[in-house]
């Protein structure tokens, strides 16, 4: 007999498995089919998958049930098969895990996280029929996963209850800290969870180890009950029409303890990952002597009141010369800040001010970076501009308009005096806050520079003539971060044939790389603008070298700031941004910085560095305020 599965979570931490869309994926089944269909004509494949998770170390198994509910399988015309689909998973996956592996039937959520005109009778109803099947054929409990509000958890929670007393591990999927959507703290959503009956509560996809991790922080030690998570592989790349996931096996092993330490209980994988990354996972917890489970502390503070504070308006724009210009005679620097997302922009005026008062040429806005839901950068570029005389340069992501809202948008801009930009591809929308929402792209990042271009002429992206041109200064976005940099190169070379007037690369971290840079785009004739961000923390580097694509970190770098956090964390990326500065300054005029987590004295000290490095090699050119000499 199995030892009872609530009693082993309060002993030890146990190992579940990994992906089982993205594996399929990455098998060769196409996106677009049922994957739980499979249980039906291929269950010789998922069997497989379950073997390979067994095999790698694997003690609790997910049936391939995530979306075998009458709703899912209604668009690929299978809602007459959602109690034979669970049914059949239910069997593959107890055959393979056999008499020690628990065996989890696998719900998620239908809403997915978009307000669906599907009604709460209907929830009641598919989840009931679904999870009246998995319990029926045996399995030894019931995982709800990726939920991302209360109301949809609360439903399928009530529905199993009502079926069985097995255990049931809720899941939700939020974005680092968060809320869920309909608006609950996390501690508060797990509160409610464990209230309502819910055996283990955690998190899964969404966010990698990282972002799990600083969820789990919160809530860590204050609810009574064990805790899961099931981490992305990092953030998906989208890379020559496949997606790709970075975080490594030896990463997942190093954030398991981690996980463990935090009080999670069961830590599997989501998104991603692979045998691989479990196999490493159960090595690193395999002597793990798990702490025990203490009394819940379910107090929720108060949230803090934040009063805005007041900026200063200052008039001055027009005249300047276009960064361009600027590049062509002296050292230019670009910051970047991120427009908050939240409605306080108290913090993010501060910052623009400082940098200005720094010497930034200008400061760049990204445009809803990850997918993430920010403020406008249209409306902050015109406040930036208008009260602080600091010209903005703002990125266009052709991820969240279609031609009609690209051409009004640059409209705006070019109305708004507005006229730097950065064309983007936009990272997809499925990977945001707001999954639910659609990723348009109707433009390549090559068309959109085209497309703007023909605005320039005069000419409106139908063909009809306008009235008159605009004045955009166009940027492209260029990740030397690659194996192949010569091809990376050629790519580059199309978006400058395409129209654009200067390059701004991803963060890089290795001055070899900046100098194999520099000879690999010396034929150029646009100015490149190095990226360089400062590190704040070791684990914001572990982050950006295991979860963020286009960002590599050296050994050596990632070495230095093992283990450092707050102000010593800060003070050795800046040392480290320095350093990078020196290479960088000695054979590119274009510095771009970008500002972690709205730090802007970090960008505010190197962008000053900058300078004196500039006045040391050429004290005649430019002073700190950027005026021409």
């Amino acid at each position: 007999m199995k030892a009872d599965l609530r009693s082993v979570m309060q002993e030890r931490v146990l190992v579940g498995d990994g992906a089982m869309g993205t594996f399929l994926y990455q098998m060769g089944f196409p996106v677009g089919i049922s994957y739980e269909e499979l249980n039906l004509i291929s269950p010789e494949v998922v069997a497989d998958v379950h073997r390979r998770y067994r095999d790698a170390g694997t003690e609790i198994f997910e049936t391939n049930t995530y979306s075998a509910n009458y709703d899912k399988l209604s668009k690929f015309g299978l809602e007459s098969k959602v109690e034979s689909v669970n049914r059949a998973g239910v069997r593959i996956a107890k055959e393979v895990a056999g008499s020690k592996g628990y065996v989890l039937g696998a719900v998620g959520s239908i809403r997915g996280g978009k307000r669906t005109n599907v009604s709460t009778s209907e929830l009641k109803r598919f989840y009931e029929q679904q999870i009246f099947a998995l319990l029926d054929e045996g399995v030894d409990g019931i995982l709800l996963e990726t939920f991302y509000d209360i109301e949809e958890m609360d439903i399928a929670l009530l529905q199993t209850r009502k079926l069985s007393d097995l255990p049931v591990i809720g899941q939700f999927a939020v974005e680092h800290v968060g809320h869920t959507l309909d608006g609950y703290t996390m501690p508060e959503a797990f509160r409610i969870m464990r209230e309502q009956g819910a055996d283990v509560i955690g998190f899964n996809c969404r966010t990698g180890p990282n972002g799990i991790m600083r969820a789990m922080e919160t809530v860590s030690g204050r609810i009574g009950i064990p805790m899961s998570v099931y981490p992305n592989a990092g953030a998906a790349d989208y890379v020559d029409g496949e997606f790709r996931y970075g975080a490594t096996p030896e990463y997942f092993g190093q954030t398991a303890v981690q996980f463990a330490d935090l009080g999670a209980r069961i830590i599997g994988g989501c998104c991603g990952t692979t045998p691989d990354h479990i196999a490493a996972m159960a090595g690193a917890l395999a002597d793990y002597q798990a702490a025990p489970i203490v009394q819940p502390d379910l107090t929720d503070p108060k949230p803090r009141i934040v009063l805005h504070e007041n900026v200063d308006e200052r008039a001055g724009r027009g005249g300047q010369p276009t960064i361009v210009d600027l590049v062509k005679q002296r050292h230019t620097v670009i910051v970047e800040l991120d427009p908050p997302r939240d409605l306080d922009i108290a913090k993010f005026m501060k910052g623009a001010e400082v940098l200005k008062a720094a010497g930034a040429d200008a400061l760049t806005l990204a445009d809803n970076s990850l997918a993430v839901t920010r403020m406008s950068n249209m409306a902050l570029g015109h406040l930036v501009q208008d009260r602080t005389g600091l010209r903005p340069l703002v990125h266009i992501a052709c991820r969240d308009r279609n031609l009609i809202g690209t051409q009004s948008h640059m409209m705006g801009f070019d109305a708004l005096g507005i006229n730097h930009v950065l064309a983007v591809t936009g990272d997809p929308a499925r990977f945001g806050d707001l999954p639910g929402s659609s990723s348009v792209y109707d433009l390549t990042s090559f068309e959109i520079i085209r497309m703007i271009k023909q605005l320039n002429d005069g000419v409106a992206f139908s063909g009809k003539p306008l009235k008159q041109k605009a004045g955009f200064v166009i940027g492209a976005a260029f990740n030397p971060n690659v194996k192949h940099l010569d091809k990376a190169v050629q790519r580059l070379e199309k978006k400058i044939a395409s129209g654009a007037d200067y390059i701004m690369t991803q963060p890089i971290y290795d001055p070899q790389l900046i100098v194999a840079m520099h000879e690999a785009t010396k034929h150029l004739e646009i100015p490149i603008f190095v990226g360089v961000m400062p590190l704040a923390s070791g684990r914001n580097a572990e982050y950006l070298h295991n979860e963020v694509p286009g960002i590599q970190l050296s050994d050596e770098v990632r070495s230095r700031m093992a283990g450092l956090e707050g102000e010593e964390g800060r003070a050795m990326g800046v040392k480290i941004a320095k350093e990078l500065l020196d290479v960088a300054t000695m054979y590119f005029k274009g510095i771009y910085l970008m500002t972690p987590f709205m730090f802007y004295n970090m960008t505010a000290e190197l962008t000053q560095y900058v300078w004196e490095k500039s006045e040391h090699q050429c004290p005649t050119c430019f002073n700190p305020n950027n005026q021409l000499q």
